[in-house]
């Protein structure tokens, strides 16, 4: 056996793996969030809370231990951090309400953004290929982002449970892809 031929053989095995896993883990996460979808958004908001006081620990670091930095700078890190951490803990500390504002929070978010993405399609027309279909596309877009806009609450339920099948699925398919890379066809 060749160095090359033993060198693509560990390349080629170390991507399998790597499809594998996420394959696995991506199959795991879309059936935890079909089976329990509160708790795993609580999961994620907590998981958001605990890297917010981990920010904040860098910043108000970098504020206090940085001697290259001016004052101003070093005392807007010390507040940046100390902000992140007080919204951290009271993430955690009330973390229903969090999830709930947090999805309240999102559904609004990505309502606002199909609506500019549909406005922004329809400005575009005149360099589409396909106008017919750039006009479904932006009507789609705007309709949807102000559903989104006057139920945000239930329209990241819906995204969230498609997040959860599109994540099995594709889990599914990275899963096949592992078995299936590196061999000939």
């Amino acid at each position: 056996m060749s160095t090359a031929s033993a060198a693509d053989r560990t390349a080629v095995n170390g991507i399998r793996t790597a499809l594998g896993v996420g394959g696995v883990l991506a199959v795991i996460v879309g059936i935890l969030i079909l089976a329990w979808p509160a708790k795993t958004a609580m999961v994620v908001t907590a998981i958001i809370a605990i890297y917010a006081i981990a920010a904040g620990l860098v910043y108000a670091g970098l504020g206090i231990f940085s001697k290259q930095k001016g004052g101003w700078a070093r005392i807007g890190h010390i507040l940046l951090g100390v902000l992140f951490i007080i919204a951290g803990i009271v993430a955690l500390f009330n973390l229903g309400a969090t999830t709930a504002w947090l999805a309240v929070f999102l559904g609004i978010l990505v309502g606002i953004m199909w609506i500019v993405e549909g406005i922004v399609s329809l400005s575009t027309l005149g360099d589409a290929a396909s106008k017919g279909w750039t006009i479904f596309f932006a009507i789609l877009s705007i309709i949807a982002g102000i559903i989104l806009l006057f139920s945000p609450v239930w329209g990241v339920a819906v995204l969230w449970w498609l997040l959860g099948i599109a994540l099995i699925v594709l889990g599914i398919l990275n899963i096949v892809r592992a078995f299936r890379f590196g061999k000939a066809a």
